[in-house]
């Protein structure tokens, strides 16, 4: 089970810096984008087994300190940004902690049997009766 993004924000770290999004003339005064990092290695609320998942699923993700890197620069609030930086960073840890369902092998019933057969007989009487008509 995940903790929720909020229970993440200790262990998070921010950085600001211009962005290259919209905001016009906004973005030359203003540090709207923003910069999450997460020291995976060092966390209190994951497993050792979810480090070991979300290294293997994130590696092309991390820094060479295994640091997860998610940069928002979308919007001209730095708020905002902030947010959806927040909300990248659950989605990338929520997808990559995910396991499917086992799946359970299961037998066709037996009418379910017959009836592809009998549909199979139908459509081979169908070509079978194509044939060249002699008169």
């Amino acid at each position: 089970m995940l903790p929720a993004a909020a229970d993440f924000l200790p262990e998070l770290q921010f950085q600001t810096s211009r962005s290259s999004g919209p905001g016009g003339q906004n973005v030359n005064k203003v540090e709207s984008r923003v910069e999450l990092r997460f020291r995976l290695l060092d966390s209190q609320l994951l497993t050792d087994e979810q480090k070991q998942t979300l290294l293997q699923k994130l590696a092309s993700k991390l820094t060479a300190e295994s640091e997860l890197l998610v940069v928002a620069q979308e919007d001209r609030s730095q708020l905002r940004n902030k947010e959806t930086a927040l909300r990248k960073f659950h989605e990338l840890l929520s997808k990559a902690l995910y396991k499917p369902k086992a799946r359970r092998a299961t037998k066709p019933s037996k009418g379910a049997v017959r009836q592809r057969l009998e549909s199979k007989k139908k459509h081979g009487d169908k070509k079978a009766n194509r044939g060249r008509v002699d008169f």
